[in-house]
C-alpha cells in the first residue's frame, strides 16, 4: 500500500491540476481599469473596443494578451514569431454591447471613437461598408503610417 499511495497521489494531481489553470481557449476575464494593454501599456477601460490574443510559442502553453484597441492587438501580433500559428485566437468586443467575438469573423465599421484612434468597431453582423478582418488590418496599418508621419510612437510612448 505504501508504494501505491505516491502513484495514486501523482495520478490524482495530474487530473486535477489542469483544471486549476483555467480554460485553454476563448477570451479571459478582463479586470477593467486595472489590466493594461500589452502594446501601449494603457489601462483597459473601454468595454466596447478592447481585444485579446490567446497564443504563444508554437507547441507551448497558450497565454492571453490584452489590448485596449484592436489596432494595438493587430500590430503587436505582427511582431510575434508565432503569429501564423493556426491555434492563435483573437477576440474583440462587439462595439454595441461589449460581448466577445472572434476578431477574424467580425465585421468592422469605421468612424468609431476608440482608445488609440484606430477607429474600428467590431460586430458579428454584416453592415454596409463594413470591413472584413484583412481589410481592417490594412486600415490599421494606414492609420499607424499616419501616426508615424506625425512623429507619434504609440508602442514606446514617444511623440
Amino acid at each position: 500500500m505504501c508504494r501505491t499511495l505516491p502513484l495514486l497521489l501523482t495520478a490524482l494531481l495530474a487530473m486535477v491540476l489542469p483544471a486549476c489553470g483555467g480554460p485553454e481557449t476563448g477570451p479571459a476575464e478582463v479586470h477593467w481599469d486595472r489590466d493594461t494593454c500589452e502594446r501601449c501599456h494603457m489601462v483597459l477601460s473601454d468595454r466596447r473596443h478592447s481585444a485579446q490574443i490567446r497564443g504563444g510559442p508554437e507547441g507551448g502553453r497558450t497565454r492571453v494578451y490584452k489590448f485596449d484597441d484592436i489596432g494595438c492587438a493587430v500590430l503587436w501580433l505582427e511582431k510575434q514569431p508565432w503569429k501564423g500559428d493556426p491555434r492563435t485566437e483573437i477576440w474583440v468586443n462587439d462595439h454595441r454591447d461589449g460581448h466577445w467575438i472572434d476578431a477574424r469573423k467580425a465585421h468592422y465599421v469605421t468612424g468609431q471613437e476608440t482608445p488609440m484612434d484606430y477607429g474600428l468597431g467590431a460586430q458579428d453582423e454584416p453592415a454596409e461598408g463594413a470591413l472584413n478582418y484583412e481589410q481592417a488590418k490594412a486600415h490599421i496599418r494606414k492609420v499607424e503610417e499616419r501616426f508615424s508621419e506625425q512623429g507619434v510612437d504609440i508602442e514606446h510612448g514617444a511623440h
